[in-house]
Protein backbone atom coordinates (compact mmCIF):
# COMPACT_ATOMS: atom_id res chain seq x y z
CA UNK A 1 0.00 0.00 0.00
CA UNK A 2 1.23 3.52 -0.78
CA UNK A 3 2.47 5.60 2.14
CA UNK A 4 0.10 8.38 1.01
CA UNK A 5 -2.42 8.08 -1.82
CA UNK A 6 -2.88 10.74 -4.46
CA UNK A 7 -6.45 11.36 -3.22
CA UNK A 8 -5.16 11.94 0.31
CA UNK A 9 -2.54 14.36 -1.00
CA UNK A 10 -5.12 16.35 -2.95
CA UNK A 11 -7.22 16.65 0.21
CA UNK A 12 -4.22 17.76 2.29
CA UNK A 13 -3.21 20.44 -0.22
CA UNK A 14 -6.80 21.72 -0.33
CA UNK A 15 -6.80 22.00 3.46
CA UNK A 16 -3.53 23.93 3.67
CA UNK A 17 -3.94 27.74 3.76
CA UNK A 18 -3.46 29.23 0.32
CA UNK A 19 -2.77 32.74 -0.92
CA UNK A 20 -1.48 33.78 2.49
CA UNK A 21 -0.50 37.41 2.80
CA UNK A 22 2.82 36.64 4.51
CA UNK A 23 5.42 34.77 2.43
CA UNK A 24 6.61 31.43 3.72
CA UNK A 25 5.74 27.76 4.14
CA UNK A 26 2.47 26.16 5.25
CA UNK A 27 3.13 22.48 5.84
CA UNK A 28 1.89 19.34 7.53
CA UNK A 29 3.87 16.22 8.44
CA UNK A 30 3.06 13.20 6.28
CA UNK A 31 5.37 10.59 7.81
CA UNK A 32 8.89 9.90 9.02
CA UNK A 33 11.06 6.89 8.21
CA UNK A 34 14.19 6.59 10.32
CA UNK A 35 15.88 10.01 9.96
CA UNK A 36 13.99 11.07 6.81
CA UNK A 37 11.00 13.39 7.22
CA UNK A 38 8.30 14.06 4.62
CA UNK A 39 5.84 16.99 4.58
CA UNK A 40 3.08 18.20 2.27
CA UNK A 41 3.22 21.95 1.85
CA UNK A 42 2.25 25.11 0.05
CA UNK A 43 4.51 28.10 -0.37
CA UNK A 44 3.37 31.71 -0.41
CA UNK A 45 3.11 33.92 -2.33
CA UNK A 46 3.05 31.51 -5.30
CA UNK A 47 0.75 29.01 -3.55
CA UNK A 48 2.40 26.04 -5.29
CA UNK A 49 1.70 22.47 -4.14
CA UNK A 50 4.89 20.98 -2.73
CA UNK A 51 6.25 17.86 -1.05
CA UNK A 52 9.21 18.47 1.28
CA UNK A 53 11.76 15.75 2.01
CA UNK A 54 14.19 16.29 4.88
CA UNK A 55 17.49 14.40 5.25
CA UNK A 56 19.29 14.52 8.60
CA UNK A 57 22.69 13.27 7.46
CA UNK A 58 22.84 13.18 3.67
CA UNK A 59 24.76 15.88 1.85
CA UNK A 60 22.50 17.18 -0.93
CA UNK A 61 23.65 18.52 -4.30
CA UNK A 62 23.25 22.21 -5.26
CA UNK A 63 19.91 23.06 -6.87
CA UNK A 64 21.67 23.66 -10.21
CA UNK A 65 22.65 19.96 -10.28
CA UNK A 66 19.20 18.60 -9.40
CA UNK A 67 16.97 17.14 -12.14
CA UNK A 68 14.60 19.64 -13.73
CA UNK A 69 11.87 18.97 -16.25
CA UNK A 70 8.26 19.26 -17.25
CA UNK A 71 5.44 19.30 -14.71
CA UNK A 72 7.50 19.95 -11.59
CA UNK A 73 10.87 21.14 -10.37
CA UNK A 74 13.12 20.13 -7.47
CA UNK A 75 15.23 22.49 -5.37
CA UNK A 76 16.94 22.92 -2.01
CA UNK A 77 14.98 25.09 0.42
CA UNK A 78 15.31 26.51 3.90
CA UNK A 79 12.43 26.14 6.35
CA UNK A 80 13.74 28.42 9.08
CA UNK A 81 13.08 27.14 12.58
CA UNK A 82 10.91 24.32 11.22
CA UNK A 83 13.91 22.84 9.41
CA UNK A 84 15.49 21.45 12.56
CA UNK A 85 18.75 19.70 11.75
CA UNK A 86 17.49 18.47 8.38
CA UNK A 87 18.44 19.49 4.84
CA UNK A 88 15.25 19.90 2.82
CA UNK A 89 14.40 19.19 -0.79
CA UNK A 90 11.24 20.69 -2.25
CA UNK A 91 9.47 19.02 -5.17
CA UNK A 92 7.24 21.77 -6.56
CA UNK A 93 4.42 21.59 -9.10
CA UNK A 94 4.91 23.92 -12.04
CA UNK A 95 1.88 26.09 -12.97
CA UNK A 96 1.49 24.26 -16.29
CA UNK A 97 1.67 20.82 -14.65
CA UNK A 98 -1.44 18.72 -14.01
CA UNK A 99 -2.32 18.67 -10.29
CA UNK A 100 -3.72 15.13 -10.53
CA UNK A 101 -0.57 13.81 -12.23
CA UNK A 102 1.63 15.65 -9.74
CA UNK A 103 -0.29 14.01 -6.88
CA UNK A 104 0.36 10.61 -8.50
CA UNK A 105 4.08 11.47 -8.79
CA UNK A 106 4.27 12.50 -5.12
CA UNK A 107 2.38 9.39 -4.01
CA UNK A 108 4.90 7.24 -5.90
CA UNK A 109 7.85 9.13 -4.40
CA UNK A 110 6.40 8.75 -0.90
CA UNK A 111 6.08 5.02 -1.50
CA UNK A 112 9.74 4.90 -2.51
CA UNK A 113 10.79 6.81 0.62
CA UNK A 114 8.61 4.65 2.83
CA UNK A 115 10.20 1.46 1.47
CA UNK A 116 13.77 2.65 2.03
CA UNK A 117 13.91 2.27 5.79
CA UNK A 118 16.70 -0.35 5.64
CA UNK A 119 18.86 1.73 3.27
CA UNK A 120 21.32 4.50 4.04
CA UNK A 121 20.16 8.10 3.62
CA UNK A 122 22.60 8.53 0.74
CA UNK A 123 21.13 5.58 -1.12
CA UNK A 124 17.55 6.74 -0.53
CA UNK A 125 18.55 10.21 -1.76
CA UNK A 126 20.06 8.81 -4.97
CA UNK A 127 17.02 6.60 -5.59
CA UNK A 128 14.72 9.57 -5.02
CA UNK A 129 16.59 11.67 -7.60
CA UNK A 130 16.54 8.72 -9.98
CA UNK A 131 12.78 8.32 -9.60
CA UNK A 132 12.30 12.08 -10.13
CA UNK A 133 14.31 11.87 -13.36
CA UNK A 134 12.20 8.90 -14.39
CA UNK A 135 8.94 10.78 -13.92
CA UNK A 136 10.28 13.80 -15.76
CA UNK A 137 11.34 11.57 -18.65
CA UNK A 138 7.94 9.89 -18.54
CA UNK A 139 6.25 13.27 -18.91
CA UNK A 140 8.59 14.27 -21.73
CA UNK A 141 8.41 11.05 -23.78
CA UNK A 142 4.98 9.74 -22.87
CA UNK A 143 3.86 6.23 -22.04
CA UNK A 144 5.23 4.11 -24.88
CA UNK A 145 8.28 2.63 -23.11
CA UNK A 146 10.82 0.36 -24.79
CA UNK A 147 9.91 -1.77 -27.79
CA UNK A 148 10.79 -5.51 -27.84
CA UNK A 149 14.10 -5.02 -29.67
CA UNK A 150 15.23 -2.22 -27.34
CA UNK A 151 14.14 -4.30 -24.33
CA UNK A 152 16.31 -7.22 -25.49
CA UNK A 153 19.23 -4.89 -26.20
CA UNK A 154 19.08 -3.38 -22.71
CA UNK A 155 18.87 -6.85 -21.11
CA UNK A 156 22.04 -7.81 -22.99
CA UNK A 157 23.94 -4.74 -21.83
CA UNK A 158 22.82 -5.21 -18.22
CA UNK A 159 23.78 -8.88 -18.35
CA UNK A 160 27.28 -8.00 -19.55
CA UNK A 161 27.56 -5.25 -16.92
CA UNK A 162 26.77 -7.84 -14.26
CA UNK A 163 29.39 -10.21 -15.69
CA UNK A 164 32.03 -7.46 -15.69
CA UNK A 165 31.41 -6.89 -11.99
CA UNK A 166 31.46 -10.64 -11.30
CA UNK A 167 34.89 -10.80 -12.98
CA UNK A 168 36.24 -8.24 -10.53
CA UNK A 169 35.83 -4.90 -12.31
CA UNK A 170 35.25 -2.18 -9.71
CA UNK A 171 31.62 -1.10 -9.37
CA UNK A 172 32.20 2.50 -10.38
CA UNK A 173 34.56 1.59 -13.25
CA UNK A 174 32.07 -0.91 -14.68
CA UNK A 175 29.14 1.54 -14.62
CA UNK A 176 31.26 4.45 -15.81
CA UNK A 177 32.31 2.36 -18.80
CA UNK A 178 28.70 1.64 -19.81
CA UNK A 179 28.18 4.05 -22.72
CA UNK A 180 25.37 2.38 -24.68
CA UNK A 181 22.55 4.53 -23.23
CA UNK A 182 24.65 7.67 -23.79
CA UNK A 183 24.77 7.15 -27.58
CA UNK A 184 28.41 6.13 -27.38
CA UNK A 185 30.01 4.53 -30.42
CA UNK A 186 30.36 1.29 -28.43
CA UNK A 187 28.30 -0.06 -25.55
CA UNK A 188 31.27 -0.25 -23.18
CA UNK A 189 34.41 1.87 -23.27
CA UNK A 190 36.54 0.29 -20.65
CA UNK A 191 40.28 0.12 -20.01
CA UNK A 192 42.27 0.64 -23.20
CA UNK A 193 39.49 -0.35 -25.61
CA UNK A 194 35.82 -1.14 -26.06
CA UNK A 195 33.17 -3.87 -26.10
CA UNK A 196 30.18 -3.82 -28.44
CA UNK A 197 27.21 -5.87 -27.16
CA UNK A 198 24.77 -7.66 -29.44
CA UNK A 199 21.86 -9.82 -28.27
CA UNK A 200 19.68 -12.32 -30.09
CA UNK A 201 16.88 -14.76 -29.34
CA UNK A 202 17.35 -16.65 -32.61
CA UNK A 203 17.51 -20.43 -32.23
CA UNK A 204 19.28 -21.07 -35.56
CA UNK A 205 22.59 -19.51 -36.50
CA UNK A 206 23.81 -16.57 -34.45
CA UNK A 207 22.56 -13.45 -36.26
CA UNK A 208 23.44 -10.00 -34.91
CA UNK A 209 22.51 -6.65 -36.41
CA UNK A 210 25.28 -4.11 -37.00
CA UNK A 211 23.87 -0.59 -36.93
CA UNK A 212 26.56 1.39 -38.78
CA UNK A 213 29.86 1.28 -40.65
CA UNK A 214 31.67 2.64 -37.59
CA UNK A 215 30.33 0.11 -35.09
CA UNK A 216 32.92 -2.59 -35.87
CA UNK A 217 35.71 -0.24 -36.92
CA UNK A 218 38.43 -1.26 -34.48
CA UNK A 219 40.75 1.56 -35.58
CA UNK A 220 38.72 4.07 -33.53
CA UNK A 221 39.07 2.31 -30.17
CA UNK A 222 41.43 -0.67 -30.21
CA UNK A 223 41.24 -3.34 -29.01
CA UNK A 224 37.57 -3.81 -29.85
CA UNK A 225 35.63 -6.91 -28.81
CA UNK A 226 32.19 -8.04 -29.92
CA UNK A 227 30.16 -9.59 -27.08
CA UNK A 228 27.32 -11.66 -28.54
CA UNK A 229 24.67 -12.98 -26.15
CA UNK A 230 22.01 -15.51 -27.02
CA UNK A 231 18.91 -15.56 -24.84
CA UNK A 232 16.08 -18.03 -24.62
CA UNK A 233 12.60 -17.48 -23.25
CA UNK A 234 12.07 -19.51 -20.08
CA UNK A 235 10.13 -19.23 -16.83
CA UNK A 236 13.42 -19.66 -14.99
CA UNK A 237 14.83 -16.54 -16.65
CA UNK A 238 14.73 -12.94 -15.44
CA UNK A 239 12.63 -10.03 -16.64
CA UNK A 240 14.15 -6.66 -17.48
CA UNK A 241 12.98 -5.14 -14.14
CA UNK A 242 14.58 -8.07 -12.31
CA UNK A 243 17.91 -7.48 -14.09
CA UNK A 244 17.65 -3.83 -13.02
CA UNK A 245 16.90 -4.65 -9.37
CA UNK A 246 19.68 -7.24 -9.26
CA UNK A 247 22.21 -4.62 -10.32
CA UNK A 248 20.79 -2.01 -7.97
CA UNK A 249 21.40 -4.37 -5.06
CA UNK A 250 24.90 -5.13 -6.31
CA UNK A 251 25.76 -1.41 -6.67
CA UNK A 252 24.27 -0.40 -3.32
CA UNK A 253 27.66 -0.09 -1.51
CA UNK A 254 28.79 2.62 -3.99
CA UNK A 255 26.45 5.66 -4.14
CA UNK A 256 28.45 7.23 -6.99
CA UNK A 257 28.07 4.09 -9.11
CA UNK A 258 24.37 3.97 -8.20
CA UNK A 259 23.91 7.55 -9.38
CA UNK A 260 25.58 6.84 -12.73
CA UNK A 261 23.54 3.65 -13.13
CA UNK A 262 20.22 5.39 -12.55
CA UNK A 263 21.11 8.16 -14.99
CA UNK A 264 22.10 5.60 -17.63
CA UNK A 265 18.84 3.68 -17.15
CA UNK A 266 16.81 6.81 -17.81
CA UNK A 267 18.91 7.68 -20.84
CA UNK A 268 18.21 4.16 -22.12
CA UNK A 269 14.46 4.80 -21.77
CA UNK A 270 13.86 2.51 -18.80
CA UNK A 271 11.44 3.94 -16.23
CA UNK A 272 10.34 2.15 -13.07
CA UNK A 273 6.74 3.21 -13.53
CA UNK A 274 6.65 1.20 -16.77
CA UNK A 275 8.14 -1.96 -15.23
CA UNK A 276 4.88 -3.90 -15.52
CA UNK A 277 5.16 -3.56 -19.33
CA UNK A 278 8.23 -5.79 -19.36
CA UNK A 279 6.98 -9.26 -18.50
CA UNK A 280 9.19 -11.30 -20.86
CA UNK A 281 11.74 -13.50 -19.10
CA UNK A 282 15.22 -13.97 -20.58
CA UNK A 283 17.59 -16.86 -19.91
CA UNK A 284 21.19 -16.49 -21.10
CA UNK A 285 22.14 -19.64 -23.03
CA UNK A 286 25.36 -18.61 -24.79
CA UNK A 287 27.89 -15.80 -24.81
CA UNK A 288 30.66 -15.25 -27.34
CA UNK A 289 33.52 -12.77 -27.11
CA UNK A 290 35.27 -12.11 -30.44
CA UNK A 291 38.22 -9.83 -31.08
CA UNK A 292 37.42 -7.52 -33.99
CA UNK A 293 40.61 -7.39 -36.05
CA UNK A 294 41.72 -7.49 -39.68
CA UNK A 295 40.53 -11.11 -40.02
CA UNK A 296 37.05 -10.46 -38.62
CA UNK A 297 34.36 -9.99 -41.32
CA UNK A 298 32.75 -6.57 -41.15
CA UNK A 299 32.07 -3.42 -43.12
CA UNK A 300 34.00 -0.27 -42.22
CA UNK A 301 34.35 3.14 -43.90
CA UNK A 302 37.81 2.15 -45.21
CA UNK A 303 36.86 -1.29 -46.55
CA UNK A 304 34.11 -0.26 -48.96
CA UNK A 305 33.59 2.27 -51.72
CA UNK A 306 33.63 5.89 -50.59
CA UNK A 307 30.31 6.28 -52.41
CA UNK A 308 28.64 4.18 -49.67
CA UNK A 309 27.96 6.64 -46.85
CA UNK A 310 25.75 4.58 -44.53
CA UNK A 311 24.96 0.90 -44.08
CA UNK A 312 23.26 -1.52 -41.68
CA UNK A 313 23.79 -5.25 -42.03
CA UNK A 314 23.33 -8.61 -40.35
CA UNK A 315 26.25 -10.79 -39.36
CA UNK A 316 25.89 -14.53 -38.65
CA UNK A 317 28.49 -15.38 -36.03
CA UNK A 318 27.77 -19.09 -36.47
CA UNK A 319 29.61 -18.88 -39.81
CA UNK A 320 32.66 -17.10 -38.42
CA UNK A 321 35.68 -19.18 -37.26
CA UNK A 322 36.98 -16.40 -34.96
CA UNK A 323 38.21 -17.43 -31.52
CA UNK A 324 35.78 -17.21 -28.62
CA UNK A 325 37.70 -15.52 -25.78
CA UNK A 326 36.84 -15.98 -22.09
CA UNK A 327 35.68 -12.72 -20.54
CA UNK A 328 38.58 -12.78 -18.07
CA UNK A 329 41.05 -12.84 -20.99
CA UNK A 330 39.18 -9.99 -22.69
CA UNK A 331 39.41 -7.84 -19.57
CA UNK A 332 43.10 -8.63 -19.26
CA UNK A 333 43.70 -7.54 -22.86
CA UNK A 334 41.76 -4.35 -22.16
CA UNK A 335 43.98 -3.69 -19.15
CA UNK A 336 41.07 -3.71 -16.71
CA UNK A 337 42.13 -6.61 -14.48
Amino acid sequence: MAAVTSCELLGIWRALPGNASAPGWRSIDLFQKATIRVKAARHAPGNEEVVLVGFANCRTAPTSQLPQGQGFRIENVGLGEAAGEHHWLAIVRQPEGSLELFAAVVSDLCGLLDSGISCTEELVYQRLLGRVRGWQEFMRKGREGLGPEAELGLVGELCLLRQLIDEGVLLFSAVQGWKGPLDGLHDFQIGMGAIEVKSTMATEGFPVRIASLDQLDESQCPPLFLAALRFGSADSGMSLPEFVEDLRCLLEPDPAATRLFEQALHQAGYLDMQAENYSRRFSLSEIRMHLVDAEFPRLTPFSISTAIRRAQYELDLALIPADNHPLADVLEQLGVI
